[in-house]
């Protein structure tokens, strides 16, 4: 992989984390003139949420933005054509190298699930360059803006739980999974707030959340592992 280079967008903070985008080198200009962040786009259907990496031309405004995949594909490949939409061949939604991107038929059956191989999960290139990223300022000082949020079917932000389908974010930084189905995630069994896709994720975050989760529960027993619901 000698001369092999990537662009790491910061995307900003979206659902309780900071996110990143994935672009390949010759895209990388891009942030010279476009103004880039995350979006939560819930499926009306009720078939969970996703945050995709958004942007616009700084000289033309916000509302004349799109999502980065789209972008990148009339770029480089062309227009899409009404009926297809493009997606993300391994499932993370913000990473937009092109080799990552296909176009599809809007009404083909297709559904990546990122979190159904956790093992080639951790092991796609999305994953290995954010885990090299040192931990973002915010959520070093400012632990308590990076607690899970909730999301309605609207894709609003909820306070708290109401009556109805909501949906979980996972707490592990690098994974951008929410929840598809109310309760799906494990939560943890402390500070009752963190919720997690999976074990594995748990697992990875809770040299981090420990502190916070320890600092909320102060007359809880402590120990050195985390707990699930």
């Amino acid at each position: 992989m000698a001369g092999f280079k990537l662009g790491i967008v910061r995307l900003g903070r979206a659902a309780g984390k900071t996110k990143y985008s994935l672009l390949d080198e010759r895209d990388i200009p891009l942030v010279e003139n476009y103004a880039f962040e995350a979006q939560v786009e819930v499926d009306k259907d009720g078939n969970g949420a996703k945050v995709f990496a958004f942007c616009w031309e700084i000289e033309k405004g916000r509302a004349l933005g799109n999502f980065v995949h789209n972008i990148l594909w009339e770029r480089h490949c062309g227009g899409i054509a009404p009926g297809y939409k493009v997606v993300h061949k391994n499932g993370v939604t913000v990473d937009n190298r092109l080799e990552n991107l296909t176009l599809v038929a809007q009404t083909k059956p297709l559904k990546i699930q990122e979190g159904t191989k956790t093992d080639s999960r951790e092991n796609n290139l999305y994953w290995i360059a954010i885990q090299q990223l040192p931990p973002d300022p915010i959520d070093e000082h400012f632990p308590e803006m990076s607690q899970s949020k909730v999301y309605n079917a609207n894709g609003e932000e909820m306070e708290e739980e109401e009556e109805g389908t909501i949906y979980y974010e996972c707490h592990y930084p690098p994974c951008t999974l929410i929840e598809e189905e109310m309760h799906q995630f494990s939560i943890c069994g402390r500070c009752q707030q963190a919720r997690y896709c999976g074990t594995r994720c748990q697992q990875k975050d809770w040299p981090a959340h420990k502190k916070r989760c320890r600092e909320r529960r102060k007359n809880s027993a402590e120990d050195d592992s985390p707990v699930d619901r």
